[in-house]
């Protein structure tokens, strides 16, 4: 079966950093580590909860370096605010079940940070600890649509 793409009204943003610009060194590991507040709008009809991943694609490693995974959160929320309350933690590329922010190795130049989330047709009730890949394969065949924003950091 060929995959469908799911792309049409959802949107995430933050407030923090602007698309493709440089997310401030608070939520990165440089600083205090936390979370930036996430909103999203244009959930579409029929989402029953969503899940949240960040992703570095440009990590020097074969499948990058997965930053946060965040899900069951209730279909009807706008958004996560800064430091992740109201989800449940999955497991990052450091095996914390946590938001780790961006910690590229000095001098590889920058890097960008993909801030997904993903609107599922149903409430999995996922247990906490999944890892992303473990997310993505266990939410795939729910996923109604999904969106993504981009920031950067380099040190």
């Amino acid at each position: 079966m060929a995959q469908q793409l799911n792309v049409q009204d959802l949107a995430i943003r933050s407030g923090a950093f602007d698309g493709h610009e440089p997310i401030p060194e608070r939520h990165t590991g440089d600083g205090e580590d936390v979370s930036p507040a996430l909103e999203w709008s244009g959930v579409p009809d029929g989402t029953r909860s969503l899940a949240v991943v960040v992703y570095d694609p440009d990590a020097p490693l074969v499948d990058g370096f997965t930053h946060w995974v965040a899900y069951n959160i209730p279909g009807e929320a706008s958004g996560l605010p800064e430091g992740g309350e109201g989800a449940t933690p999955g497991a990052n590329s450091f095996g914390n079940q946590r938001y780790d922010g961006p910690a590229p190795p000095p001098g590889h130049g920058r890097h960008h940070y993909y801030f997904w989330v993903y609107a599922l047709d149903a409430d999995l009730e996922l247990e906490a600890g999944l890892d992303r890949r473990e997310l993505l394969s266990r939410i795939e065949d729910h996923v109604i649509e999904q969106a993504r924003t981009i920031g950067t950091y380099e040190h």
